[in-house]
This record gives structure tokens, C-alpha cells and sequence, in this order.
């Protein structure tokens, strides 16, 4: 099966975005370097921070913010459970979410599941692609959603507009995506322009 081991994201200031992640305690998944890239608006993808209780997501965007995050979205409840989205410094998008409404214990740092969600033009083609290079698929909602089992990042597929709006952004951008999946699958890049390199842990 092929897995994902980290994640590299390309910023203008690789010491800060390394600093922001550190304090996030994500540094093993997300790694950062050097780039001037031409890039704008939104960058077709999002990171997700999954957790146990709302009580950790609130502590998780406050070290965010202490990190020079800005808020796109608050932390509250909604229908699917609580939390919150903000921007890195250097522009990457995190959720910071859990299905729990309420606290059972008290806050932790302890992240469950690192979610990196890209977007697709042609969800059927792309869910394909990734099963050819040996990703298995986890769950498929037909053509709005598909999350593959990719190891320590989960990798899920998602239509532009709708991830642009969880997000809280405008779905128009353009460049660089800025990003570069680690993993044992090899090197390529698919049809949404993503790049893969191989991985070393």
C-alpha cells in the first residue's frame, strides 16, 4: 500500500514556517523550504488537524495564533461537531476540527489524524489515478469526496468550491500550489498539478 510519510510545503521563510509548525507540534508530518513560486489566492489544498474535543481544538488555534496565524474562521459548533479555521503565515489553510460538541477531559496537544485535502477538477479520474500508484481507498462519496488510507497524512479528494468554502476563502488562485507530497509511491505529479517525490523518513 502505498503511504504518505510528510508533507513539504514551499515558503518564502522557511525558519518562521518551520517555528509555526514546531509550535503546532506537527514538524515530523509537515516539513518546509525555500521557495519564490509564483502563487496567489487560493492554493488548491488545506491541512486538517483532527482531535479528541473542542477543548483541544481551542487550544490548538491559540498556539496557531500565538504563532502569527490569522483566523478565517472562528472555532464554534456546526451540525458535523467544533472548530475552526486559520492561515500560516506563510498561507497554508488548517482546519482544526473534532466531531466531539463537548469536553470529556481537559485539553491535550494530542492530534488523532493529519488530513491533507486536495482539490480536483475530475474527482473519477483523479480517485483512479491515485488507486494506479497503489493508495487504498478509505470511503467515496461519489463524485464530491474520496479519502484514500495513505499512512501517517490521510489523503482526501474534494471539489475546489467546496473546499474553498469550509475554508472560508475564495476559490480563485493561481501559481504554485506550494506543497509536495512525501511518500513511497515515487515521484510524479497528477493531473491537478500536484508533485510527489519519494519519501525518507
Amino acid at each position: 500500500m502505498t503511504s504518505i510519510e510528510h508533507i513539504t510545503l514551499e515558503v518564502a521563510d522557511p525558519e518562521a514556517a518551520a517555528g509555526f509548525y514546531t509550535a503546532l507540534g506537527v514538524e515530523t508530518q509537515v516539513r518546509v523550504r525555500a521557495s519564490e513560486a509564483p502563487t496567489t489566492g487560493f492554493r488548491g489544498f488545506t491541512l486538517s488537524l483532527i482531535v479528541s474535543q473542542p477543548a483541544t481544538v481551542n487550544g490548538l488555534i491559540d498556539a496557531a495564533l500565538g504563532a502569527g496565524a490569522t483566523v478565517l474562521k472562528p472555532a464554534a459548533k456546526s451540525l458535523w461537531g467544533y472548530g475552526g479555521v486559520v492561515q500560516a503565515p506563510d498561507g497554508t489553510i488548517l482546519t482544526v476540527a473534532s466531531s466531539a460538541k463537548k469536553d470529556t477531559g481537559p485539553a491535550t496537544r494530542q492530534i488523532d489524524d493529519l488530513v491533507l485535502q486536495l482539490e480536483v477538477a475530475d474527482m473519477a479520474a483523479s480517485k483512479q489515478f491515485y488507486a494506479d500508484r497503489g493508495l487504498t481507498v478509505a470511503k467515496s462519496f461519489g463524485r464530491r469526496y474520496v479519502e484514500f488510507d495513505s499512512g501517517a497524512v490521510k489523503l482526501t479528494l474534494n471539489r475546489r468550491r467546496s473546499l474553498a468554502k469550509v475554508a472560508g476563502v475564495s476559490p480563485d488562485g493561481t501559481g504554485s500550489h506550494r506543497i509536495v507530497v512525501g511518500g513511497d509511491g515515487g515521484s510524479f505529479t497528477d493531473p491537478d498539478g500536484f508533485a510527489w517525490e519519494a519519501g525518507s523518513s
